[in-house]
């Protein structure tokens, strides 16, 4: 069967390979002049872990040590403790890595036959035959299913869904970067953990890259014009000049090429659909959400392996009713963390005498509780 991925993000690619491990004639295509992928670190729960192993990658050596982790104050005071030791033995081992690299690694079983770059697909044509493909004008394809994965600001949505809102900004701003570990400066309770800060409503979170290598991200008001990374880190560190000593010195000692200024945005409202007849949207383009519950790429490859398995086997005439399936088996758990993500960032964003009693709450919390409710979002 012919298969067309329009978009060859993390999701694009997996979708790409695991299509084709399943005997498909796959055509990925990519807008920009070679296949890569840009940002800083990205963090792969068990449930995309599972959702990987499940395409056919082995990923296990690249397995995160289990820490217990959590929320905690900008002091690095515990506010909500969770046992994720625990959490991953029951449900799994992630992985924190380097964006690029990972992309690197699930791009290789890809083909140079298979891959068109500087191609931007802009319209989709369903008909008698298929699904026609058009870029820059021009028709350059027809394939029986075509899986449109060209991420939160997807053109290819817009066409498929005319009346929807689309992704809008939540006004606020994810400032992310990777650093080498800093010789002297202790992070360990840090690690896997979140910290927030009442009176400004910011986070900052940290994780490990293998031995050597840190990743951090921050979240706040998201300013107008969006800044600069220099002018965003400027910022960040008089925001947070007295938070635990590690974060300021963290801040600081990442280049400034190192660091990606984001304005957050998720999709306005819920797709009615995941698939209209041979067309099946995956990964940002379907249920773009913010990054609070570290779901994003996850969910991508949750989509990938649900694509992979309900086509499998299938022929042209299949297609529709196959992905119809895909939507119904995905759209309800994707959707349903897109509105979790939501709540959650409200939930630490918050100022004042409404976060003063959140932190009050998050105490009260006990571990296990925590800990099980982590792990119900891990689980497929």
């Amino acid at each position: 069967m012919r298969v067309v991925v329009v978009g060859a993000g993390l999701g694009g690619v997996t979708a790409a390979v695991g299509l084709r491990r399943q005997g498909h004639q796959v055509t990925l295509y990519e807008r920009g002049a070679e296949l890569r992928e840009a940002g800083t670190g990205v963090v792969i729960m068990p449930n995309g872990l599972r959702a990987l192993e499940e395409l056919g990658y082995d990923l296990r050596g690249r397995s995160t040590p289990a820490r217990d982790a959590g929320l905690r104050d900008w002091r690095g005071r515990p506010l909500l403790v969770t046992d994720a030791v625990r959490a991953q033995r029951e449900v799994g081992s992630m992985i924190v890595a380097d964006r690029a690299e990972l992309h690197r690694a699930l791009r290789a079983p890809l083909p140079a036959e298979a891959v068109r770059t500087a191609t931007p697909v802009e319209r989709l044509e369903p008909g008698v035959d298929g699904v026609a493909v058009f870029s820059d004008g021009e028709r350059v394809d027809e394939a029986d299913a075509v899986i449109v994965a060209d991420g939160i600001g997807s053109g290819l949505r817009g066409q498929l869904f005319p009346g929807h809102g689309g992704a809008r900004r939540i006004g606020r701003m994810d400032l992310r970067g990777t650093l080498s570990r800093p010789e002297g400066l202790d992070v360990r309770e840090l690690l896997a953990g979140i910290l927030l800060d009442r009176r400004t409503g910011a986070m900052f979170g940290l994780f490990p890259i293998g031995a050597d290598e840190l990743y951090w991200f921050t979240d706040s008001v998201l300013p107008d014009p969006v800044p600069g990374p220099e002018e965003a880190r400027e910022r960040m560190l008089a925001l947070m000049a007295d938070w635990h000593p590690a974060v300021p010195a963290l801040l600081a000692a990442t280049a400034a090429d190192d660091i990606h200024v984001d304005p957050i945005a998720c999709l306005a409202e819920p797709l009615p659909t995941f698939a209209i007849g041979g067309i099946a949207l995956l990964g940002d383009a379907a249920h773009a959400m913010t990054p609070d519950l570290g779901q994003g790429a996850s969910q991508a490859f949750e989509d990938a392996a649900a694509l992979a398995r309900h086509l499998s086997g299938a022929g042209p005439a299949e297609v529709a009713e196959r992905l119809s399936r895909y939507d119904a088996q995905r759209r309800p758990r994707a959707n349903r963390l897109m509105r979790a993500a939501e709540r959650q960032s409200r939930l630490t964003s918050q100022t004042g005498a409404a976060a003063w009693a959140r932190d009050i709450l998050l105490r009260a919390i006990p571990a296990r509780l925590a800990t099980r409710r982590l792990a119900a979002i891990w689980h497929a």
